[in-house]
């Protein structure tokens, strides 16, 4: 579980720590320290040939967010024949036999479900919020919450599911609302582990608004560790990242958790 709240992230601090989970969402560069009441600060540029090879200067955050894409439609298209056979290899493997009738459609049908399932590979968040950040003189907090959520293990290839809870403190712009549960499915709609998703989710939202504050925790049951390992039935995963305020200030935390909880 994350419970380490993180509250800020710069280029520097990942040079310094070597620790790649410091940009959780692989893909956002120079993330900028944001102290509460200040401006936020330049972010130190990344070397060439940095781990994930993405981490270049940060002209701006939208630049980070047009390459964020890796898979194209066309790119589905493409490989659709290579995943099905891969399917049929996984069906023969298993002692089954891919020319029976009720096997005859399974691995094109696999195939494309697991595109689906991971389709936020092939979104980017520039698209999703390039029309949706307004400016509004609010200060007070702002959740959603119970956005349901649906991931894949990357250990397992099984599913994942649960409940996503976000919070922020606006800094003169919001985002509408619904963008939320669009964030939460572009990165849910990947394999994940659920420490980096909840990561990813408040990083984003921190370099789209700048907000005082992000708060995000997740509930979720893991597939994982109910039909397979342990087999704890009513076993469930909560990891939370507060950032800026949220992990500053007590009593904007607990009143974060205490409204999640209503």
């Amino acid at each position: 579980m994350d419970h380490s709240k993180q509250t800020q992230y710069t280029s520097k601090e990942k040079t310094d720590s070597g620790d790649s989970s410091s940009v959780p969402n692989g893909h956002f560069d120079g993330l900028v320290k944001r102290p509460v009441g200040g401006s936020a600060r330049t972010p130190t540029p990344q070397p060439p040939g940095a781990e994930c090879g993405s981490h270049r200067p940060a002209s701006s955050m939208m630049e980070s967010w047009r390459e964020e894409r890796t898979r194209s439609v066309e790119d589905n298209e493409m490989s659709l024949p290579s995943l099905a056979a891969a399917y049929t290899t996984i069906l023969r493997g298993l002692g089954e036999d891919p020319q029976r009738q009720g096997l005859l459609k399974t691995p094109w049908r696999a195939a494309t479900a697991m595109q689906f399932f991971t389709k936020g590979y092939q979104e980017k968040i520039i698209d999703v919020l390039n029309d949706a950040i307004f400016d509004e003189d609010h200060d007070e907090m702002v959740i959603v919450k119970d956005i349901d959520m649906f991931s894949m293990c990357e250990h397992h290839l099984v599913p994942i599911f649960g409940r996503v809870h976000i919070g922020y403190l606006p800094n003169k712009r919001v985002l509408g609302l619904s963008k939320l549960a669009r964030i939460v499915e572009i990165y849910s709609r990947r394999l994940q582990v659920q420490e980096r998703l909840t990561k990813q989710i408040a990083v984003a939202i921190t370099e789209a608004l700048q907000p005082t504050g992000v708060g995000v925790v997740i509930e979720a049951t893991h597939m994982c560790m109910v039909m397979r390992g342990v087999q704890k039935m009513n076993s469930k995963t909560v990891t939370s990242t507060m950032l800026g305020v949220f992990r500053e200030d007590p009593k904007t935390r607990d009143e974060f958790l205490t409204l999640i909880r209503s």
